[in-house]
C-alpha cells in the first residue's frame, strides 16, 4: 500500500497558536478523518498542506513529490473543499460563471461530470451563489472538487453545519470516490458520529499536536468505556485510565487496560466506546 500523503515534521508558528512537529501519512484507497474540537489546529494543518499558509519548517509530500517544488502539478490532482465561511466564492456570480474561473486552472477538467454532478445535486447552473444555501454551497463546492479527475481529496469540516440528509450525501459521495480505487480522502470533522459509517483512518490533533494516529476498528477495539461507583475507584486503579470523570451517582473512565480494570473492581458495567468518547478522554487525559 502506497502513501497518497506525507506529512513530517511539520511545524508553523503564529503569536498564540502553534503546529508542533505535526507527521503523519495517508495510504491510498484509506478515507481519514482528522479529528479535534474547535481551534486544535484542523484548518491550519490543511492549509499548510496546500500552501495557502507557509510552512515554518516540516516536510510534505503527495503521490510521492514534495509539494512546494511540484506545486502546479500536483494540486491538479487534488480535490479541494475548504470552509465555507471563509467566502471563496464569488457571490454575485452564477455558479457557471465561478465554474468558468475555476475550470481552466485543471488539464483534466471534464464538462461532462460537472454537468452530471450539478443533475445529482439538482443544482441550477444560472443560479446566483449569493442565493445557495449553505448545503447548496457545499454540493457545489464537491461538485467544483470532483470534476477534474482528482485522485485525492482534501475537506476542512465538510459537513459542518449542514442538514443530516445532505451531510449523509456527502458521506455516500465519498463512498463513491473511494470506489474507483487509488484514491484518497482526508477530512477535518468535529462531528465524530460521521466518521463511524466511513473513516478508516482517524488522526486526533490537538493544540497543535497530533495525540494518535490509529486505524478506526483498532482503535475502537481497544478501548472500552467503564461505569461503576466511586467508592471502587483508588489512587492505584485510576491509572488505568486515560480519562475518568464522576458524579453522585457513579464514575465513567475509557481505558486500554480493561483486564486491569475488571481485576481490581469487579462491578462495573462495560460498553463499546464510541469515537468521541476516545477523543475526549485523549484530551482530557493528555497524551499518553
Amino acid at each position: 500500500m502506497d502513501n497518497i500523503l506525507e506529512v513530517t515534521g511539520l511545524n508553523k508558528s503564529y503569536k498564540d497558536f502553534s503546529l508542533t512537529d505535526v507527521s503523519f501519512t495517508l495510504p491510498d484507497d484509506c478515507i481519514t478523518g482528522f479529528i479535534g474540537v474547535n481551534g486544535a489546529g484542523k484548518t491550519t494543518t490543511i492549509r499548510t498542506i496546500l500552501g495557502l499558509t507557509h510552512k515554518t519548517s516540516g516536510s510534505i509530500k503527495i503521490f510521492g513529490k514534495d509539494m512546494e517544488s511540484n506545486e502546479q502539478e500536483l494540486k491538479n490532482r487534488i480535490g479541494i473543499v475548504l470552509d465555507l465561511d471563509e467566502g471563496y466564492f464569488y457571490d454575485e456570480l452564477t455558479m457557471d460563471e465561478m465554474k468558468s474561473i475555476i475550470a481552466p486552472a485543471y488539464s483534466r477538467w471534464n464538462e461532462k461530470d460537472y454537468k452530471e454532478y450539478l443533475d445529482r445535486f439538482s443544482l441550477n447552473p444560472r443560479q446566483k451563489i449569493a442565493t445557495l444555501s449553505r448545503g447548496m454551497r457545499m454540493k457545489f463546492a464537491l461538485t467544483l472538487a470532483l470534476s477534474h479527475g482528482a485522485d485525492l481529496l482534501i475537506m476542512d469540516e465538510p459537513t459542518s453545519g449542514l442538514d443530516p440528509l445532505v451531510r449523509s450525501q456527502l458521506l455516500e459521495i465519498m463512498t463513491n470516490f473511494m470506489k474507483q480505487g487509488g484514491k484518497g480522502v482526508f477530512f477535518s470533522t468535529h462531528i465524530t458520529s460521521d466518521l463511524d459509517k466511513v473513516a478508516d483512518m482517524l488522526i486526533l490533533i490537538h493544540g497543535g499536536k497530533i495525540l494518535f494516529e490509529q486505524e478506526r476498528d483498532i482503535l475502537l477495539d481497544n478501548y472500552r468505556l467503564v461505569k461503576g461507583d466511586n467508592k471502587d475507584l483508588n489512587n492505584e486503579n485510576k491509572k488505568l485510565f486515560l480519562n475518568i470523570q464522576t458524579t453522585d451517582f457513579g464514575f465513567a473512565g475509557v481505558t486500554d487496560k480493561l483486564s486491569d480494570v475488571q481485576k481490581s473492581m469487579p462491578d462495573i458495567l462495560v460498553e463499546r466506546p464510541t469515537i468521541e468518547d476516545i477523543m475526549l478522554a485523549y484530551i482530557d487525559g493528555g497524551q499518553r
